[in-house]
Parts: structure tokens; C-alpha cells; sequence
């Protein structure tokens, strides 16, 4: 009996703990090398700047902003959300102040603020962005950037992505991809890049 339960255990281990992960790693790596290595942002010298899965802090007025980050930076160690309830004056004070924030760098007080740009996500890393969101930050980043809000329009239309089978969540924007194209078109012109 206890010969029968090691010889099971010794199998088991085998097949879940090394047969499984490799056939899965390989089969990873054969049909999605880029998501199975972390979707790395990578720059032309070869230097990793992050990834496209988790939200990158832009602070700077020529850059697309991601969602605030739960807790102080976009850490993926400290992935989580806030878990503070709406109703909490502390909560209500954070967002408020983010609202007036947003409000003052579009230097439009009656500016209407899309719920994604003032609350964390429940990861607090989402990458993602409203396609309306992504937009409310364009005379922003014109006046900092030089480039035409039309221009900056039709960035946000080439990198939004429609819902899931058409069906499933909403469009969006990832603001990773959305400040890499940024990037490249400033560099096209031959622009000196804005401040991260």
C-alpha cells in the first residue's frame, strides 16, 4: 500500500511538475515568444524599458498618462488594488484631487473626466486605457509636444483595440503602445522627446 501511493506520487510528480511545465513552456515559446517573455518593451539598442502588460509611470505633459497606480508607483510586486470603499472621505479626497489635477494640465475646469483616469484599477497596474480617456489627455500633450490634436486623434484610432470578438469589454487603448507610437512619430520628425 505504501509502495502504491509512493509509486502514484513519483508519477504525479513527474508528469505535473516536469512534463507538464515543459510541454507547456515549449509550447509557449514556439507560438507566442513575445507574450511568453513578458511583451518587453524594447528599444532599438536593445535596452528593456518595461512591459506592454503593466502600466509604466509617464508623468511628463507630452506623454499619454496610464490610470493612477493603488499603491505609490506602478510596482509589480505590489499589485493589487486600494480596497477602500467609495464612501470613504480619504478615497473621495484622492479622487477629487486626481479630478482637479487632470482638469488643470487640460487647462479646461469643466473638462468631463472619464471614470479610468482618476481611479486605480483592481490590479493597479491595468495598462489600459478609455479610448475617451486617451482622448481627454490630447490638448495636453499638443501643447507640450508641438503636434496637432487631429494628429494625436488619429494616433489614439491606429492603437485602440475594439472589444474581444466584438462582444466582450469595451475598446481601449494600451498606453504603453499608445506612447510608443508617440514616440516613433516624435522621432520621425526628428523632435527632441519630452520628459517621461
Amino acid at each position: 500500500m505504501v509502495r502504491q501511493a509512493i509509486g502514484i506520487s513519483l508519477v504525479l510528480w513527474v508528469i505535473t511538475g516536469l512534463l507538464y511545465p515543459a510541454v507547456t513552456t515549449l509550447f509557449a515559446q514556439a507560438f507566442f515568444p513575445h507574450q511568453s517573455n513578458g511583451s518587453l518593451i524594447v528599444d532599438a539598442d536593445g535596452t528593456v524599458r518595461g512591459s506592454y502588460r503593466i502600466a509604466q509611470a509617464y508623468s511628463g505633459d507630452g506623454w499619454f498618462h496610464p490610470r493612477p497606480p493603488a499603491k505609490e508607483a506602478y510596482d509589480p510586486l505590489e499589485s493589487g488594488g486600494t480596497n477602500l470603499a467609495v464612501a470613504r472621505e480619504d478615497y473621495q479626497a484622492t479622487v477629487l484631487k486626481r479630478l482637479e489635477a487632470v482638469r488643470r494640465d487640460a487647462l479646461d475646469p469643466d473638462l468631463p473626466v472619464p471614470a479610468d483616469l482618476v481611479t486605480a484599477s483592481g490590479s493597479g497596474l491595468d495598462p489600459d486605457l478609455s479610448i475617451e480617456a486617451a482622448r481627454a489627455q490630447v490638448p495636453r500633450i499638443s501643447r507640450a509636444t508641438g503636434l496637432p490634436e487631429v494628429e494625436l486623434n488619429a494616433l489614439i484610432d491606429r492603437v485602440a483595440v475594439p472589444r474581444e470578438l466584438a462582444i466582450f469589454g469595451e475598446p481601449r487603448v494600451n498606453v504603453n503602445a499608445l506612447n510608443e507610437a508617440l514616440r516613433a512619430r516624435l522621432k520621425a520628425l526628428d523632435q527632441r522627446m519630452p520628459p517621461r
